[in-house]
């Protein structure tokens, strides 16, 4: 990497949740192969997490380094080390939390202050407008880099400029997004919290993130160009500048099925591929719902009797929290997992999905479609049968589904922003599981032509994080706009001098 590349020093500041933390840290490691010294903002016990990214470095000769910052729980009532978002007992502490995420800015321009050189560069999350003063206050060029595809961000765009909202009467009332590529049509119910009519404050800080996006330097997306190409270039109307950058979970110089990424795994590695290796290409179907999703007991119940007659072969992760120890005793009380012995395989806790899925028995996902999953599957060319749940899932959905046509959906029509275990019922029967893993693992001509369909886009994503692929390129080129942003300042600083 050239001279010119190698001084500079960009600061990333993600929000402290597993589905943000990722695509930031697999950033800092893209960067670095650039030639990029990063450094990545951290609380102590998410850079004990995420330990294995600096191991990494260390191996492989890349610069990146943790600022480590303590993370104020006491002073705004979270419970002691609730340090990442997953780790909330409650949703009513979500605002809670991201008070905390913004007391950060005071002991980050601190160290700010006492590091002898300087960042060049602030990579900020869009949750953190706060950052937009810090980069204003040390003269730092600022890009702000989503997590989200740009069909999302279009969608968003479009339904919020067009006010298409103060038309829909009832939630259940679809609606055409105006002004897309494609006719895509949602809900009032499907949309996230914060596009609905809420209170005041969450209207506001939704401002703030839009002041802060439009204010920025660029703009980075954890996508890349031959994915949503329509829709990439309807978002870069909407911005000064875009650089596609992903599939972030994609490594151009190791296999990523080898990477190590997210929380250790529950199981021996060994454990796992022996059991898939002992099954036929594209026979096993991958259940898992992300760090996020808490899903009742009833619910997982129905999963696993659908799971059950579906007669696939499949491997189910559960997660620990909401409804485990009543789904745990159901599971011991039923037989179901002697039932299925053989071709079924339970995952309790953390699962390494990218190696998952891109084992060669794995044929679908059954996924609530976060936008970190839907791109790794994407990335292993394995169709998907959606389940979304809150946030921007049911955006995901539409492109999976409806736009790149390499999903089936379990029509889900509301989401389940956080349930709690005794008032939740099943929403998806154990029948529509049985008839979305019928459709979706059939050897048929919808079947071969889905997954036809998401080899394409597999071979596209490896493609573009290689040298000279459209996300490698755009890295390259968001850098030298970087160089030239700083070189900009310098020639004004020299002038303002000589005057």
């Amino acid at each position: 990497m050239g001279a010119e590349v190698q001084e500079l020093r960009f600061l990333l500041v993600p929000l402290m949740s597993q589905s943000h933390l990722l695509p930031f840290t697999d950033m800092a490691k893209r960067l670095a192969e650039h030639g990029v010294s990063v450094t990545v903002v951290m609380t102590r016990l998410n850079a004990s997490r995420y330990k294995y990214v600096l191991d990494h470095a260390r191996t492989s000769g890349l610069d990146i380094r943790f600022l480590t910052l303590p993370f104020p729980c006491k002073e705004v009532g979270l419970p002691e080390d609730c340090e990442n978002i997953d780790s909330l007992p409650s949703s009513d502490l979500v605002t809670a939390f991201f008070d905390a995420s913004s007391m950060l800015q005071g002991p980050l321009e601190k160290h700010i202050e006492a590091m002898e050189d300087k960042p060049s560069c602030i990579v900020t999350d869009i949750c953190f407008p706060w950052t937009t003063d810090v980069a204003l206050k040390f003269g730092l060029p600022r890009i702000v880099f989503h997590t989200i595809s740009c069909f999302t961000l279009l969608c968003s765009h479009s339904i919020t400029r067009s006010k298409v909202m103060e038309r829909v009467k009832r939630d259940d009332e679809p609606f055409v997004v105006p002004g897309l590529p494609d006719k895509v049509e949602f809900t009032k119910a499907q949309l996230p919290q914060m596009m609905k009519d809420g209170p005041d404050d969450l209207e506001d800080l939704l401002d703030k993130f839009k002041f802060a996006e439009l204010s920025a330097d660029g703009v980075l997306v954890n996508s890349f160009e031959e994915l949503e190409k329509n829709y990439v270039k309807g978002y870069q109307e909407v911005v000064k500048k875009l650089w596609c950058i992903g599939p972030l979970s994609l490594s151009p110089v190791v296999d990523s099925a080898k990477l190590v990424r997210g929380n250790k795994s529950s199981i021996d590695q060994n454990q796992y591929r022996v059991w898939l290796d002992s099954k036929d290409p594209n026979s096993v179907l991958y259940v898992c719902f992300g760090s996020l999703c808490h899903v009742s007991a009833p619910q997982l119940v129905e999963l696993a009797a659908g799971l059950e007659a579906s007669g696939c072969c499949f491997m189910w992760v559960i997660r620990k929290g909401d409804s485990t120890q009543e789904l745990e005793e159901w599971l011991l009380k039923s037989g179901f997992e002697e039932r299925t012995a053989g071709r079924g395989y339970i995952i309790r806790e953390w699962a390494p999905q990218v190696m998952i899925l891109s084992h060669q028995a794995v044929g679908g996902f059954l996924t609530h479609c976060g936008w970190n999953s839907t791109l790794e599957a994407v990335s292993a060319a394995v169709p998907m049968i959606t389940w979304p749940m809150f946030a921007e899932q049911f955006y995901n959905e539409k492109l999976v589904v409806e736009v790149l046509q390499i999903g089936v959906s379990l029509g889900v029509q509301r989401p389940v922003e956080w349930v709690e275990e005794d008032k939740a019922d099943a929403m998806v029967s154990r029948e529509a599981v049985r008839h979305a893993i019928g459709r979706l693992m059939d050897e048929g001509e919808e079947g071969a032509e889905r997954r036809r369909k998401a080899k394409e886009l597999g071979e596209a994503a490896r493609r573009a994080v290689e040298i000279d692929g459209s996300s490698y390129n755009n890295v390259t080129l968001m850098i030298h706009n970087i160089r030239q942003t700083l070189n900009h300042k310098r020639s004004k600083i020299r002038l303002t001098r000589n005057y």
